[in-house]
């Protein structure tokens, strides 16, 4: 069973390296040689593509491709399209997510045919989260709430950068979903996958918070909140009209 990983990036020069060498080295500790991994580069203005061409050169699993326009969606539709793997997910470079789930999500899928999607969570009652800044945590506990309120989320997460799912249910997923590229593509994702009845595992993680992140926080919140009116048009008015 082959495992499509994919690391969205942008501008990590400072983390891309140590990020594919550390799940490199990882997955030959655990004896787990089907697999590719694929940098998508989203608009890297940096060294990026760089340093990746030298991992690609040094690694024959690891790939390159890079696309015009940024977004974690953006990048993540592109991995899947590009992917070989009868599982695929993403992973941030940071590996703030434990990198021991990866291996116990090979397991999973290859032990539990019944699994479909393995949604990793932060706010799992058995998670353990390091070092979350108390600001970040009021905002992210403040997405939950509304996504649950007003979209009906299941899930304890929606955006902890651990996703796998079988790749047929990616595809058939990814043409459901908007065209969004943002972070919120994930949410949209997961929220889809729900409606959808897709068997869901959702797998309490441990995590640590990584204070060199990227995300502009306060534009994310305001794309966030447009993006659930979206979403709650489509699911609870548009239907009944």
């Amino acid at each position: 069973m082959m495992v499509t990983i994919i690391f969205p990036v942008l501008n990590e020069r400072l983390r891309l390296k140590k990020g594919i060498i550390r799940t490199v080295e990882y997955l030959e500790k655990i004896g787990f040689d089907d697999y590719e991994i694929i940098i998508v580069d989203n608009g890297s203005e940096d060294e990026t593509p760089e340093i990746a061409a030298g991992l690609c050169k040094k690694y024959e699993k690891v790939r390159y491709e890079r696309i015009p326009v940024r977004g974690v969606g953006a990048a993540f539709r592109r991995g899947v399209k590009c992917s070989h793997g009868e599982i695929v997910g993403y992973m941030d470079i940071d590996l703030s997510t434990n990198i021991k789930h990866l291996g116990e999500a090979v397991h999973i899928f290859q032990t539990r045919p019944e699994v479909a999607y393995i949604n990793g969570s932060r706010f799992a009652r058995e998670s353990d989260t390091q070092g979350r800044k108390w600001y970040r945590r009021i905002t992210s506990q403040g997405l939950l709430i509304l996504l649950k309120c007003f979209l009906g989320m299941k899930s304890t997460d929606a955006v902890c950068g651990f996703t796998f799912v079988r790749r047929k249910t990616a595809i058939s997923l990814i043409k459901g979903c908007s065209k969004d590229n943002g972070w919120f593509y994930m949410i949209e994702f997961l929220l889809r996958a729900e409606k959808r009845g897709v068997n869901i595992l959702d797998y309490p993680v441990e995590w640590q918070e990584d204070y060199n992140t990227t995300v502009k926080l306060f534009r994310t919140i305001c794309n966030y909140l447009v993006q659930i009116g979206r979403l709650f048009y489509e699911f609870n008015i548009k239907k009944h009209i």
